[in-house]
């Protein structure tokens, strides 16, 4: 053991007097300094001698290996501070220190946040792991509901809640489940907004994502009409695609609203004359909305006698895509630098 520390004193010495360069430094920290370099290979293996040799070679390892790093810090100090004598020009140019930026998606859903903020919206949130319950149940679509087939999901184990029921969890298909917990949180009259990552079981291609992000809204209250939600609907198709933007709106089926509906925006890129965006229509389908359900209020603790409601939600990524011109919804989470670097 002494003639092994020694010998490892001796090269290292030599190895910190050869040293010329920052690399040289990083070089000897990590083969002999670094938690496991040699020296602290030798401290370890101190534990497997006897009782007496480990008490006699110890006060030498560790003289010895404080000898060492007084050694080294001394030219490590002398390479950094004086750079071997030259001096230092302060006047060369530094190193560019390159500097992140937004991804896309969060660029789009802080310019619709700043929107709704300015109208008197809240920004809440949820949990991405979710109950069935409140992702499915409470939303109108009940167990052995056809709509649920439109939602391939991720199920989750099932845990226990603070009743020590079984409670069945899924990552959330959509944001709509913080509806739920908005209205039996802050009750009515309520005006929220819900951006967030959503999952589905999808089969991934250019159009479809098993990780996606969605963005929806709720105005709970008294005497809130199909007219509410039209207007609000305009406001937010002109500040998102132009001020000339017109909308329309078509029946359609969702659950959790009645009468539910499809906005739909004139074309940004050809002003509604029709292209390959929009396939030849000229109208691009961005959101779905409608007025709340009877149910969905009940789920929420709000009394629907009294009080009704709207809501709206539509893709951020898809958003995204038209905007930038995206043609695959993959590459927003490919961590690609060459396609962020583009925003």
């Amino acid at each position: 053991m002494k003639n092994r520390l020694q010998t490892l004193k001796n090269e290292i010495l030599e190895k910190i007097n050869e040293i010329k360069s920052e690399a040289d430094l990083k070089e000897i920290e990590l083969k002999y300094f670094s938690r496991k370099g040699e020296i602290n290979q030798i401290m370890h293996s101190l534990k497997d001698l006897d009782l007496e040799l480990r008490k006699e070679f110890g006060v030498l390892a560790n003289q010895t290996k404080k000898e060492l790093e007084e050694a080294f810090t001394k030219a490590k100090n002398s390479i950094l501070n004086n750079n071997d004598g030259e001096i230092l020009d302060v006047t060369l140019p530094g190193v560019n220190m390159k500097r992140g930026h937004l991804h896309p998606i969060t660029i789009i859903q802080k310019e619709v946040e700043d929107l709704f903020s300015s109208l008197g919206f809240s920004i809440i949130s949820g949990p991405e792991l979710e109950s069935d319950y409140f992702n499915f149940t409470a939303l109108n679509i009940p167990p052995f509901h056809p709509a649920r087939d439109m939602q391939d999901t991720f199920y989750v184990t099932s845990a226990k809640d603070d009743n020590q029921e079984e409670l069945d969890l899924v990552m959330r298909t959509h944001t709509s489940p913080v509806q739920i917990r908005a209205m039996r949180k802050f009750g009515a009259p309520l005006k929220a907004i819900i951006p967030g990552r959503c999952f589905r079981n999808e089969a991934t291609d250019a159009r479809h994502e098993h990780t996606f992000y969605q963005f929806e809204g709720l105005m709970v209250g008294e005497d809130i009409n199909f007219a509410n939600l039209k207007s609000l609907l305009e406001i937010v198709g002109k500040k998102i695609f132009g001020p000339n933007t017109k909308l329309r709106m078509r029946p359609k089926f969702y659950p959790f609203v009645e009468p539910g509906n499809n906005g739909e925006y004139t074309c940004f890129l050809c002003s509604g004359k029709g292209c390959k965006v929009c396939k030849q229509t000229g109208w691009l389908e961005i959101v779905g909305a409608g007025l709340i359900h009877p149910n969905v209020l009940r789920a929420g603790g709000i009394d629907p006698e009294k009080y009704s409601g709207l809501a709206f939600g539509f893709g951020l990524t898809r958003l995204a895509m038209l905007k930038y011109g995206v043609n695959d919804v993959r590459l927003f989470n490919s961590g690609d630098l060459k396609f962020l670097q583009q925003f």
